[in-house]
């Protein structure tokens, strides 16, 4: 008995006010709670956020010797590419690949930093410490996360970057 009575008090209270009452006014609820915010449709939209450094849909191509890797901490992720000769055909392959299927790796926050001269000695060479062709893709924190010593597809490159932490963050929870 008793939770047939609990059901149906349930069932009523789930009904709310009746129907036959007319909806409040935005003035009588606002008096009512000052602490509510206004109306949905009375606000101004908001201005679009504008982009501190707008980028294009072309992957951006730097020299070793033009960037330092403290330049892309947590603003980019620097896919290093290195050979011991510009003629190096593993270097041209993946160059290539890269100035080809760019655009897919723009919207990974992704910067290809080249060096094919081990006599500059940047720091890039100083610190990854390749030996011929060596492609090295690090994340925003600063860290190694890849090292291959052949030519990579620009498609595996980029879901190399989808399964990173800090991608995974970037993204959100997948839908």
């Amino acid at each position: 008995m008793r939770l047939r009575l609990f059901i149906i008090v349930m069932a009523l209270a789930a009904m709310g006010p009746a129907r036959d009452e007319a909806a409040p006014d935005a003035e009588s609820v606002s008096r009512v709670n000052p602490a509510r915010l206004p109306p949905v449709a009375a606000r101004e939209p908001a201005p679009p956020a504008e982009d501190p450094a707008p980028r294009s849909d072309r992957l951006e191509f730097l020299s070793a010797n033009d960037a330092a890797p403290a330049d892309f901490l947590w603003s980019r992720r620097p896919v290093v590419v290195f050979a011991d000769t510009p003629d190096d055909p593993s270097f041209v392959q993946q160059i290539a690949a890269m100035e080809r299927d760019g655009a897919a790796l723009v919207g990974r926050d992704v910067v290809v930093v080249t060096d094919s001269d081990p006599a500059s000695g940047s720091s890039w060479r100083r610190d990854l410490r390749p030996q011929g062709f060596s492609l090295v893709l690090i994340d925003k924190d600063g860290q190694v996360k890849i090292r291959r010593p052949s030519p990579w597809d620009v498609r595996e490159i980029g879901r190399a970057i989808d399964r990173l932490p800090l991608r995974r963050q970037e993204v959100g929870p997948a839908r």
